[in-house]
C-alpha cells in the first residue's frame, strides 16, 4: 500500500485533494474486521471513467478487495453518449437511461458500452484483479409513462445474483454496464444509478457508492455530509428542485436501495485523490453518507466502550468542559453512559444518573460531541434521550451542571438555571467538594 500518488502521477485535481491518508495501515486497521467479507456496490459515472483520476480509484477498488471486501463494478456511459452523439452528428434522446431511447441513441450507448468496459477491464488488470463483465440483467421495456413510449430504455425484471455471486467467490469483479438484454436476448437502456440500487437489493450489499463530478449530494446550494433517508424522501416529495439535477437521480436511487435493504449509500465526488478510501475508512468521509435508521443510533454502552469514551472526552476533560474521568472511574459507571454511533462508531457520549433519596430526579451529564459533528443536532439528541429514559424511569424532574454549555441547555433544550437547592444532598456534597462553580440547570418532564 502507498500512502500517496507515485512521484510521476501526482493526485488528480490537487485543490480537491484530502488531507486524511487512509492508507496508513493505522488508519484503517479498525474498519478491516468490520468490512471484511461484505459486498460493497460502486457505480461509476461516465465522466469519472474519463477523468484523470480514474487511474487512482482502481487502485483504490484494489486496496479494498486486498482487504477482503467484495465488490461489484457499476458504470455509467451519459458523457460518452453525448460525446459520440456530437463525433458523429447523430442526435440522441436521452443520454443517461432515464427518458425515451430511441435505436439511433441505443446504438450509441452499445458502442460507448463497450468502449468503457474495455477501459475498466484494462485499468483493473493493470492492478492483477480478475473481472469479467457479465450479462446478468435481465431488463424489460419501461413502456409507456405518462403517454410518452419510453421505446428502448428498460427497467430490471431480475438480476442472476447467483451467477454474481459464484463469480465473487472467485475473486473475480463483476462489471455490470447499463446495457441490459431483455427476454429475448435484444439490448435495452438502463439508468446506472438505478443499476446500481437493484443489484445492491439482490445481492444484500452493505453499501452503494456513487462516484461522481459533484461534491456530494447538495440541498439548498450546500452539500450535506450526512442525511437520513427520511429527510431525503420528504425533500424529494415535496420540493425535488433543492437538490440539484446532477445529483437527484442517485438521490431517488438511495432512497431505493436503503428502503429495499441495504444500510448506506455514499455519494462521493470521484475526482479526489484517495477520495473512495477517505469516504470508507475514516469518521468523517468527504462526500454524503444517506443512512436509514439503524445508521444513527443511542445505545447504552458496554465495557467495551470505556476506552473510546476516554478517548472521547479527554480534549474536553483538558478544556474543564467535562469532569475528569479516568477509564477506571468511567467503567466503574458504565451502566450510567449511553453513546452515539455513526456507522459503528462512536462520537457522542451521555450519561443519565439517577439519585435514591431523590428518585423523581435525574440528571443528565458528561455531554459531548466531537467536534466535526457539532451542528447537526446530535447534543440535543442524546439530552432529549436521557429526557425520554429518566421519565419512562419515573423521573418528572431532571437536572444538568455546566460550566461551559449552559447556553444549549437553556436555549436549545429548554433547562432553566435554578439554585443548589435543587440537588440531593449527596451531589450538592460533591458539587462544593469539587469546585467548579456550575450553573445548575432544571427542566420539567412532566
Amino acid at each position: 500500500m502507498s500512502n500517496g500518488p507515485p512521484p510521476s502521477s501526482p493526485p488528480a485535481h490537487p485543490a480537491l485533494a484530502t488531507t486524511i491518508k487512509p492508507t496508513d495501515l493505522r488508519g484503517i486497521l479498525k474498519y478491516v474486521p468490520r468490512f471484511q467479507g461484505q459486498i460493497f456496490i460502486i457505480a461509476m459515472d461516465g465522466s469519472i471513467i474519463a477523468d484523470e483520476n480514474f487511474p487512482n480509484l482502481l487502485v483504490d477498488i484494489a486496496v479494498l478487495r486486498s482487504l477482503g471486501i467484495k465488490v461489484v463494478l457499476v458504470h455509467g456511459i451519459g458523457r460518452q453518449i453525448q460525446e459520440l452523439s456530437e463525433l458523429r452528428g447523430i442526435p440522441i434522446t436521452d443520454a443517461y437511461g432515464s427518458g425515451v431511447t430511441d435505436a439511433a441513441t441505443l446504438d450509441l450507448a452499445i458502442r460507448a458500452s463497450s468502449r468503457i468496459s474495455h477501459l475498466v477491464l484494462e485499468g483493473l488488470a493493470q492492478n492483477n484483479l480478475k473481472a469479467v463483465i457479465t450479462n446478468s440483467v435481465r431488463a424489460l421495456p419501461v413502456g409507456i409513462i405518462r403517454g410518452v413510449d419510453q421505446q428502448l430504455t428498460g427497467k430490471v425484471e431480475r438480476i442472476d445474483k447467483e451467477f454474481i455471486s459464484a463469480l465473487i467467490d472467485q475473486q473475480v469483479v463483476p462489471v455490470v454496464t447499463s446495457v441490459a438484454f431483455g427476454p429475448d436476448g435484444k439490448s435495452l437502456r438502463i439508468n446506472s444509478d438505478l443499476l446500481a440500487a437493484e443489484l445492491a437489493e439482490a445481492l444484500h450489499a452493505t453499501k452503494v457508492i456513487y462516484l461522481t463530478p459533484q461534491p456530494g449530494l447538495e440541498v439548498d446550494g450546500a452539500v450535506r455530509r450526512d442525511i437520513s433517508i427520511d429527510e431525503l424522501r420528504g425533500i424529494l416529495q415535496d420540493r425535488p428542485e433543492r437538490i440539484p439535477d446532477a445529483v437527484r437521480s442517485k438521490a431517488s436511487h438511495a432512497v431505493k436501495a436503503i428502503e429495499t435493504g441495504t444500510p448506506r449509500v455514499h455519494v462521493v465526488d470521484g475526482r479526489i485523490f484517495d477520495g473512495l478510501l477517505n469516504e470508507i475508512f475514516s469518521n468523517e468521509g468527504v462526500g454524503t453518507l444517506i443512512y436509514g435508521n439503524d445508521y444513527q443510533q443511542i445505545r447504552k454502552a458496554t465495557r467495551r466502550d470505556v476506552r473510546f469514551i476516554y478517548n472521547l472526552t479527554r480534549a474536553a476533560v483538558r478544556r474543564e468542559e467535562l469532569l475528569v474521568r479516568s477509564q477506571q472511574a468511567i467503567e466503574k459507571n458504565i451502566e450510567h453512559f449511553y453513546v452515539f454511533e455513526i456507522d459503528e462508531n462512536i462520537i457522542a457520549c451521555v450519561t443519565l444518573y439517577f439519585y435514591p433519596e431523590k428518585m423523581a430526579l435525574a440528571e443528565v451529564g458528561a455531554l459531548y460531541v466531537l467536534p466535526f459533528y457539532h451542528n447537526r443536532g446530535i447534543g440535543k439528541k442524546m439530552v432529549d434521550f436521557a429526557c425520554m429514559m429518566a421519565k419512562q424511569r419515573g423521573a418528572n424532574t431532571i437536572i444538568a451542571l455546566s460550566t461551559q454549555s449552559f447556553g444549549f441547555f437553556t436555549n436549545v433544550c429548554g433547562f432553566e438555571e435554578t439554585t443548589t437547592d435543587v440537588l440531593p444532598e449527596t451531589r450538592l456534597k460533591q458539587y462544593l467538594e469539587g469546585g467548579r462553580n456550575a450553573k445548575v440547570l432544571v427542566k420539567s418532564l412532566a
